[in-house]
């Protein structure tokens, strides 16, 4: 395949599977390429394998921060009772 092959018709942007993308390592026109989560390449099992564990720690965190939101939103809000006295 020939590098113009890497680009979109008329287009300037790069094909995506020209980069891994984890480490931006040019990806091997013969050399096998791994895919993750759809249309998403890298350069090894290694690669794929770091942004699995990526993003499964940030929906990790994000389930424990939706978690305290929702438990910090059940709290009842503090009321003060009283009497309040204004002059002019």
């Amino acid at each position: 395949m020939s590098y113009d092959a890497l680009f979109y018709a008329g287009s300037e942007e790069p094909h995506y599977l020209e980069a891994c993308t984890l480490c931006s390592k040019p990806l091997g026109h013969n050399s096998d390429i791994f895919m993750y989560r759809g249309n998403t390449p890298y350069c090894s099992e290694e690669c794929r394998q770091e942004q699995i564990e990526n993003d499964e720690a940030r929906e990790r965190r994000w389930k424990l921060a939706s978690k305290k939101s929702k438990e910090t939103s059940k709290k009842p809000a503090a009321v003060q009772t009283g009497t309040l006295v204004a002059s002019n």
